[in-house]
């Protein structure tokens, strides 16, 4: 059985991977069970460097094979922002509330009520080897001014999908159908399967 230290300290994410990986043969651990760990310097200029400086550095300091993501938001009339600066779109330590209101507040210095944007997913993997293995997954849809739905995080309230519903309204089990993440850990399994076929343990 492979074992897998994912670089998260989000129990929720830990278990969206289990799940996704159920059919693997691995065991996934998070953070927490290495003791305390310095942070990765996550400064690439897109989500799949950052993932993979993650899972690079995670490996490095755990010696055990890691899964690191990077995830966010492009707003087309933002010219893509605020990608890779998703969770701290207005400041270092901002929470979901005051990068929502960002957001809002860019649209409307606009003139704007909504904009195209897509939500973005990248996964690396990297064994014990060097070798990388990556995903990515995205999901499109329209940010606007008016939040629905209590479900979810982040920017969830104010992303509508292609059915007029917002992500924030969806189900835990509807999402992961249509979702960024859920469709790169969708990849990253099947990826993750023929790397493991290829005897890298």
């Amino acid at each position: 059985m492979k074992k897998i230290v994912v670089a998260t300290k989000n129990p929720g994410k830990v278990r969206e991977m289990m799940n996704a990986f159920r059919d693997l043969p691995v065991t996934l651990l998070p953070l927490s069970e290495f003791g305390p760990l310095p942070e990765a310097v996550e400064d690439g200029k897109t989500f799949a460097e950052n993932a993979a400086i993650k899972a690079r550095f995670y490996m490095r300091e755990t010696g055990t094979a890691c899964l690191a993501d990077d995830s966010g938001l492009s707003v087309e009339a933002l010219g893509g922002a605020p990608g890779v600066h998703s969770a701290r779109f207005a400041g270092w330590h901002a929470d979901d509330d005051a990068n929502n209101e960002k957001l809002l507040s860019e649209l409307r210095r606009l003139g704007l009520t909504e904009s195209p944007a897509a939500y973005h997913c990248a996964l690396a993997f990297c064994d014990t080897d060097g070798i990388i293995v990556t995903a990515h997954g995205s999901c499109p849809g329209v940010v606007r001014l008016t939040a629905k739905g209590s479900g979810g995080f982040g920017y969830d309230p104010y992303f509508y999908l292609e059915s007029g519903r917002s992500m924030a309204e969806l189900s835990l089990t509807e999402k992961d159908a249509v979702s960024h993440r859920g469709a790169a850990l969708r990849e990253m399994a099947e990826r993750l399967a023929s790397h493991l076929k290829g005897g890298k343990e």
